[in-house]
This record gives C-alpha cells, structure tokens and sequence, in this order.
C-alpha cells in the first residue's frame, strides 16, 4: 500500500459571500473570467441536480401506446473543452455535471497530475466563443513547480485517438507511464455480486432516461464510493478518478472500479493510472484490456450480472 497523501497544511475558510472551496479556488487564479465550482455550502458529496444531466423532448412512439406523442426525459450530451492554464487540451463530449471532476480525472488518466496539491484551481470560464456555452469550458490551474511535458501529453492523446496503433505498441505504452500493479487486495465474490442492485440504487439519470452509463469506486466489502454518470463510460470513470482526487482518496489503492458497461482497453488504462487492482463491468472485458490486465497485474471481473461472473486477468484477488 502506497504511503497516504499529505493532509493540507491549511485550508481557507468559505467566502461568506460566495460559499466557495478556497482550497481548490483562490482568488485570483483565473481572473474575473472564470466561475468558481465547488460551493463548500453544499458540501463536498452533494451532487448537482439530476436535472442539469437530463433534458426532454418531444417523442413519437410507434406500437403499444394510445398515445403516440409524447414528452420524454433524454440524457444530456455537450462539448467540454479542457484547458490546462490557458492553453486547450482536449474536448470531450460529456453529460454536463461534476465538470471539474471530470477534468481532473481526464488529467489523472494522461498522468498530468497524482495528487489535488498539484492543482491550484478548477473553474468553468466566462470566455467562451459564444455566450451560451460559457459552461462548457473548464480550466485547470496547476500549482507552482508542477511541470507538464506537453510533448509527450500531445503524442499520448494524439495515441489514444488514433486507429493507426497496434495492440502491443499500446500495452507498451501504457506500462511506460505507470508500472504493473502488486495490490495484495482480495475481493470476496460475494461483495462483488451485490454491486450491480447498489449501483442500480445510486442511477437516478439513468432511471429517468434509460441513457446514461455510471461508475463507481468500491471497497473489498462492496461499499460504493460516489456515482458518476455520463453518456460515456470513460467520462463517468474520469469523473471518479477525479472526485477521487479533489477529496484526497486518491490514488485508488485497495479499491475497485465498477461501470456499468464493458471493459474496454481504455478503461484499463484508465484503472492502471489511478492504481485500481480491479475494475468490474457488467459485460465484456475486449481481448486488448484483458492483455493489458495479465501484463500490469490487474484484475478484471466481466458479465457481473445475475449472480455470476468472470474473471480475467490477476484472478487470485476474487475470494
């Protein structure tokens, strides 16, 4: 077990005025440009309204009701530009909601930052192109001293989007930037199989749309950590990996990360940076994430549905 992250030296009081988390905000650290997007009022585990994911539309429906026009509930889905300083790193589209965790986890992925003392500030931007999409810019402000290889960053990204890679290649890469995982963590099979009923509970997106995935952080006793949702699986893992961060839980040692869907490469990669032992989903691991899993010495736990599972992988954590 790696040692714990320090503990803040000191942590600002809220602004009376505005109720932010000076921690993570000071003044200053944006300019007037940007909004500040914790509110310590609210406290740090409140999540936004489920109606800020979800918006509704007007539907026609063919076979088995009298009514065929109708007004339904459809998940969100926008552009979100990430700057680290001033400069645009990646756009990604998301379901609106937990906006800075996402971004700080999309940096714990690319291996940008480890811990939240390497990050001064997160703030949505005023400055926007047009107007109405000043919610979807976000700016990352690293702390003084926190170097960034930005050639190496913009080779990684430009590797992650690219089909022109082969499997080894990838794998390879992927063991350079974080080195095989030796948790000695073990999962009984009994605490894995009540996941799916727990996450179902924690899904109010998906409830009322039917389209968003989730993601979670678990312990070996099966205890869920906050659920993330998104219309991507890699943006609701970021989003964990990066409320994992802000509240100092980082990195993921002795937990698991559950979707809700497949397990793809990517996600692998995704628990392999945060130093997750093992990601559960309830369908298919690829072939790609399952080689990444036997060469970084994770775990992975398919078809986690109906009292039953598979696993890939580092099987000897699975009790």
């Amino acid at each position: 077990m790696p040692d714990p992250l320090p503990r803040p030296t000191a942590i600002p009081q809220p602004d009376a005025a505005r109720g932010a988390d000076r921690a993570l905000e000071p003044d200053g650290a944006h300019g007037a440009d940007c909004e500040p997007e914790y509110d310590a009022a609210r406290g740090a585990n409140c999540d936004p309204d489920v109606s800020e994911g979800v918006t509704r539309v007007r539907v026609r429906r063919v076979g088995g009701d009298p009514t065929p026009d109708v007004v339904d509930w459809v998940a969100r889905e926008e552009p979100l530009e990430i700057r680290l300083g001033g400069t645009p790193l990646a756009v990604v589209m998301r379901t609106p909601g937990h906006d800075a965790d996402l971004a700080l986890g999309f940096l714990v992925s690319e291996r940008v930052v480890a811990s939240r003392d390497q990050v001064l500030s997160v703030r949505h931007c005023r400055e926007a192109p047009e107007p109405g999409n000043a919610d979807n810019v976000i700016r990352v402000t690293l702390a003084q001293g926190v170097r960034v290889d930005w050639e190496a960053l913009r080779r990684n990204l430009y590797a992650n989007s690219s089909c022109g890679l082969c499997g080894k290649a990838t794998i390879e890469n992927a063991l350079a930037c974080a080195s095989p995982i030796s948790d000695a963590t073990r999962f009984p099979a009994s605490a894995l199989l009540s996941l799916p009923r727990r996450l179902a509970e924690a899904q109010p997106g998906f409830a009322r749309t039917g389209g968003l995935h989730a993601a979670a952080s678990f312990s070996s006793e099966g205890c869920l950590g906050p659920v993330r949702e998104d219309v991507g699986r890699h943006n609701a893992v970021d989003k964990v990996l990066g409320d994992a961060l802000r509240e100092r839980s980082a990195p993921l040692a002795g937990r698991g990360l559950l979707v809700s869907g497949r397990i793809s490469f990517e996600l692998a990669q995704k628990a392999l940076a945060a130093r997750a032992p093992l990601v559960a989903g309830f369908s298919a691991p690829s072939s790609l994430a399952i080689e990444l899993a036997e060469r970084a010495g994770l775990t992975l736990v398919g078809f986690l549905r109906d009292d039953r599972f598979n696993v890939y992988g580092r099987a000897g954590r699975v009790a």
